[in-house]
């Protein structure tokens, strides 16, 4: 009697669910976030009428580096999308492990503070929809249940399945898109006046005037900051080495021109001065605009805050998980729940971390740390690509861009890092 050999059983696998629209959605509702709900107020501080183009140097850093992930993310479709890139770039394991948490510590700490800002425009909400003296007395007792609750359903809707929770992350990304369209529309009336106040907005050969401009394009550079995630859904992605890049081009393209629209109309509608004096200058923008009280405008902020946190956590876990797969971090972090197909040890520790970081956290802090941060991230991707280009300049099935994408990349997130680091001592 021959023995019957023992079949080795596959462990599961992530599951190819997302398409070019939803992730497309995904792309956009994480860079559309709170970002550029909460910061036009800062930018404008900074740059005053100068805020649009502020948003445009903002807008060309990230794309560069965006067009290196798009190469990237063509050639080596995977999770732990950063790591990876380094590893295959520059070598180096550790070098890599700590490019990868830095993304994950990133994301921790902006899921945490959205978190806090979700909580807040609930408060908001709910005193323009009822008695402001209920809210207060009951707020303090409610703050943390809320947070908890907030993030806790936030990680139960992440394991669910990544189609899932993508799916509901683009129903609230199309509410985003359309309070971004709503303050255009509603302050569009001060467009009509471009054509004789566009000397306004060009300024002067003044160091101070382009070193508060430089100042304002850090801090939206936050709002643009969203399209690595993208990359570490990769394996989740239908044809990823094709439609992965074309995702994150369409993403930066969209976010860019609505950026540029909202702070176009936000300057000529409304003096800079005035937004920067408000903790939520879309509801100034949306409450001057109309007549209105803007608890519409509030509620989309809402979604937009915890659409951002969501998709965070999703990137997060997804670090985690393609780390571990590759021995740099402990096995039980690559483990997939055989039924979910999700990674759900790391989805579960993302969760905790995010809870124990959720603390009150300035919004201009978080931008300033987290920008400082993802660039020095997109440093290590863009010379990572270009010693991978040197090696392998043509791969075969993969979107290749011109060797001074790369290069360009580099030279911007390098100029971004020196000037932050000169401000600080000026």
């Amino acid at each position: 009697m021959v023995a019957k050999p023992i079949s080795s059983v596959e462990p599961p696998t992530l599951r190819r669910s997302l398409s070019l629209p939803l992730t497309v959605f995904y792309g956009l509702g994480t860079i559309l976030g709170a970002g550029i709900y909460s910061l036009i107020g800062e930018v404008a501080g900074s740059a005053g009428m100068y805020a649009p183009l502020a948003f445009v140097i903002a807008a060309v850093i990230a794309a560069f580096t965006g067009l290196s992930y798009a190469e990237l993310s063509s050639r080596y479709p995977r999770s732990a999308g950063e790591a990876v890139y380094v590893q295959q770039g520059l070598g180096w394991p550790p070098l890599s492990t700590t490019v990868g948490l830095l993304i994950v510590f990133a994301g921790v700490v902006s899921s945490a503070t959205l978190a806090n800002a979700f909580v807040g425009y609930v408060q908001k909400l709910a005193i323009l929809l009822s008695s402001p003296q209920f809210v207060a007395d009951a707020w303090y007792l409610g703050r943390v249940p809320i947070m908890v609750t907030a993030i806790l359903l936030l990680g139960g809707l992440a394991l669910w399945g990544i189609r899932e929770s993508v799916t509901v992350a683009s129903i609230m990304t199309v509410i985003e898109l359309g309070g971004l369209v709503l303050i255009i529309f509603v302050n569009g009336g001060a467009l009509a006046d471009l054509e004789t106040r566009w000397r306004e907005l060009v300024p002067p050969p003044d160091l101070d005037v382009w070193h508060g401009i430089f100042i304002a394009a850090f801090v939206a550079f936050y709002a643009f900051i969203g399209f690595e995630d993208m990359v570490n859904v990769a394996e989740e992605v239908k044809d990823a080495p094709r439609n992965l890049p074309r995702a994150i081009i369409i993403a930066i393209v969209v976010s860019a021109l609505l950026y540029f629209l909202v702070a176009l109309s936000a300057v000529l509608a409304h003096p800079p001065e005035e937004l920067v004096k408000s903790a939520a200058p879309m509801a100034v923008l949306y409450e001057q605009g109309t007549g209105r009280d803007p608890w519409l405008i509030t509620l989309i902020s809402l979604f937009a805050v915890i659409n951002g946190a969501l998709i965070q956590m999703i990137m997060a876990s997804r670090i985690l998980y393609g780390i571990s797969r590759r021995g740099w971090l402990p096995a039980a972090l690559s483990y997939i729940h055989p039924g979910r197909r999700t990674p759900m040890v790391a989805t579960a520790l993302t969760s905790v971390l995010i809870l124990a970081a959720a603390l009150p956290l300035g919004l201009r802090a978080l931008a300033d740390t987290t920008s400082f941060i993802i660039l020095i991230v997109y440093i290590f991707i863009n010379l990572s690509l270009i010693r991978i280009k040197r090696r392998d300049p043509v791969a075969l099935g993969a979107r290749i861009f011109p060797a001074w994408v790369p290069w360009l990349g580099l030279f911007t997130s390098l100029v971004f890092v020196v000037s932050k680091l000169l401000s600080l001592w000026r």
